[in-house]
């Protein structure tokens, strides 16, 4: 068997941008994390067939290559020849039909009913059989639609904003039962979203737009781990990032919290700026290595933490129990220059 691919390359001209997007999916789930408006649902749209690119390509190599599009060779498969499953944000049920009618639409001719009843039951949808998508919660009409992708066996499952019109707690049962759902997938998934924790609890792969160019990629942890620019940073969730002034390869003055600190790794002449995540901070003695002092500082209790603002800028975060309500400021807090996430503009 050959090695299995997706390759995405394409370009489109766009009223505020240029779409310009190239990657390669080799397994597993690819996240694409970006601001609203950035070119996510283009991308997966363009992928699709339902948009078509200016130019570039798109295949799929798994016994053999099909090719989607292909601006130079003029080839365009039309959406339903790209053996693509789309799960869109609204789920685009049929209203008029049935569980059981919506999805039977994604089997073929030749496969019979208990084909049916064994996706019925692997999607949990056994009992819902004879309702119709608005006697369904949120939750139900997403595994309907999922269901009615997974009958016909796609080799691409798209994943539009999943989870977006929904509450918090629905988000957390859903994400879980879509993981659970897509563990047994053979081809290759894609999850368009504007929110990391999805992107870092679903994802192998990573990449991050903004404006419509790729400006990350890569696995997922090392990209959280490793933003390398500040854009990056920002949307894998850093609260504090500072712009600064090298003192030496080991030296940096914050601009934004006027702190002299060092750093684990050599600051080149390009870092700009640095990131320090708000969980990363310590108590510490007046005198130990990058400590300072939080005098005027302001706290916020939340059910699973204290949030904390230092009056040079600051952001700390501490975990804490639901029961627990009193906390006091340490005098010093300390970051280890480990976590000091050097940067480029």
């Amino acid at each position: 068997m050959s090695d299995k691919k997706l390759k995405v390359n394409i370009q489109k001209k766009l009223k505020e941008f240029d779409l310009d997007v190239d990657f390669e999916l080799k397994k597993g789930c690819l996240g694409i994390l970006g601001p609203s408006g950035c070119g996510k649902s283009m991308t997966l749209k363009s992928i699709a067939g339902i948009v078509n690119p200016d130019s570039g390509v798109v295949s799929l190599t798994t016994d053999n290559e099909t090719t989607y599009f292909d601006s130079e060779k003029k080839i365009n498969l039309k959406p339903q020849k790209r053996n693509v499953g789309y799960l869109f944000q609204n789920y685009a049920l049929f209203p008029n039909m049935t569980v059981e009618e919506n999805v039977a639409i994604g089997l073929s001719k030749n496969e019979d009913k208990s084909t049916l009843s064994e996706i019925i039951k692997r999607f949990h949808l056994e009992g819902l059989e004879k309702r119709y998508p608005r006697q369904l919660s949120g939750g139900q009409q997403q595994r309907v639609a999922l269901a009615r992708i997974m009958a016909y066996g796609p080799d691409v499952i798209l994943l539009d904003e999943p989870f977006s019109a929904m509450d918090t707690f629905l988000k957390e049962q859903l994400r879980l039962e879509l993981i659970n759902s897509l563990k047994d997938f053979d081809g290759f998934s894609i999850l368009v979203t504007h929110n990391r924790d999805e992107a870092f609890q679903f994802c192998d792969e990573l990449i991050i737009l903004d404006q419509g160019k790729v400006i990350a990629k890569g696995n997922t942890h090392e990209v959280f781990e490793n933003p390398k620019k500040v854009q990056v940073a920002r949307l894998t969730g850093c609260k504090n990032i500072s712009k600064i002034e090298i003192i030496d390869e080991r030296h940096v003055k914050s601009l934004e919290w006027g702190l002299e600190l060092e750093t684990s790794k050599e600051v080149s002449s390009n870092i700009t700026h640095i990131g320090i995540r708000a969980h990363d901070f310590s108590p510490a003695q007046k005198d130990e290595l990058n400590a300072f002092d939080t005098e005027n500082s302001t706290k916020i209790e939340m059910p699973f933490e204290w949030e904390i603002t230092l009056a040079n800028g600051l952001w700390w975060k501490r975990d804490k129990q639901i029961h627990e309500h009193e906390f006091r400021i340490p005098d010093y807090l300390k970051v280890d220059p480990k976590n000091i996430i050097l940067l480029e503009e």
